[in-house]
């Protein structure tokens, strides 16, 4: 079993920043694939951005060029960097670890809050 820890979320002003981490632990395998997902109130979760192990990163179209997603295998976390933050940005973000073992697993933190104010 995996346990997924969100951190860093809160109240911002548009234009500003928030560093959201994501802390892994438990029966964690290499080679698994990480992400972002958010989901705002009355919408669908949607993906934000996901990273794999080797580090190749795919984004949202709504978030390119001003969030960035990284990890650090070592400490086995995972951070979501938001610059230029968006009124539309205001959701709860959740991180979510997919991993392969007797077939495919995943895994979801308990997500924290992101509220931008206009």
């Amino acid at each position: 079993q995996v346990q997924l820890v969100e951190s860093g979320g809160g109240l911002v002003q548009a234009g500003g920043s928030l560093r959201l981490s994501c802390a892994a632990s438990g029966s964690i395998l290499g080679g698994n694939s990480m992400g972002w997902y958010r989901q705002a109130p009355g919408k669908q979760r949607e993906l934000v951005a996901t990273i794999a192990g080797a580090g190749s990163t795919n984004y949202a179209d709504s978030v390119k060029g001003r969030f960035t997603i990284s990890r650090d295998n070592a400490k086995n976390t995972m951070y979501l960097q938001m610059n230029s933050l968006k009124p539309e940005d205001t959701a709860v973000y959740y991180c979510n670890m997919v991993q392969w073992f007797l077939g495919r697993r995943e895994y979801w933190g308990q997500g924290t809050q992101v509220t931008v104010s206009s």
